[in-house]
């Protein structure tokens, strides 16, 4: 196996009994860095510290990662106006933040018989938000409710 000490330097290939006696002798770990390469290669080194500053890489990453959350806005049928722009405008701040947001359409009683009014609310909800949000998934029925995502522009 190939053999790279603490600072980076390589000492050379040699067999792996040769290699953890180097690494007892100066009280540090015998890591295997590269499994695939031909020959493998091993780093002598403070294996704990190696652990850590892989963690904290992790933590960085993870760090780093957009989060998309995805808010939900519920009405009914026979929402009123006044509450739908009031909804509609929470709909376009969530947007603005760069969330999705899920739009459900409850119908209640024999609402349920009318499903074509809750397409024209949707219809209305989309003409509203055109421009701050996109359509990513059209109106479509789930059990008594009617839903719709969208995304930010």
């Amino acid at each position: 196996m190939r053999v790279v000490d603490e600072n980076g330097k390589q000492i050379g290939i040699m067999p792996l009994s040769e290699a953890l006696k180097i690494a007892r002798e100066r009280e540090l770990d015998l890591v295997e860095v590269a499994p695939q390469a031909n020959p493998p290669v091993c780093k002598i080194m403070d294996f704990g510290r190696y652990k850590y500053q892989l963690s904290k890489k992790a933590h960085e990453a993870k760090k780093r990662q957009a989060v998309i959350h995805v808010k939900e806005i519920k009405m009914g049928l026979k929402i009123e106006d006044h509450d739908l722009n009031f909804k509609v405008k929470h709909m376009k701040e969530f947007l603005e933040e760069g969330h999705k947001v899920k739009v459900v359409i409850m119908f209640k009683g024999r609402e349920i018989l009318r499903p074509e009014m809750g397409e024209e609310l949707a219809k209305k909800i989309v003409n509203m938000v055109e421009g701050v949000g996109q359509l990513e998934v059209k109106p479509k029925m789930e059990g008594r409710n009617m839903v719709m995502v969208f995304a930010p522009a």
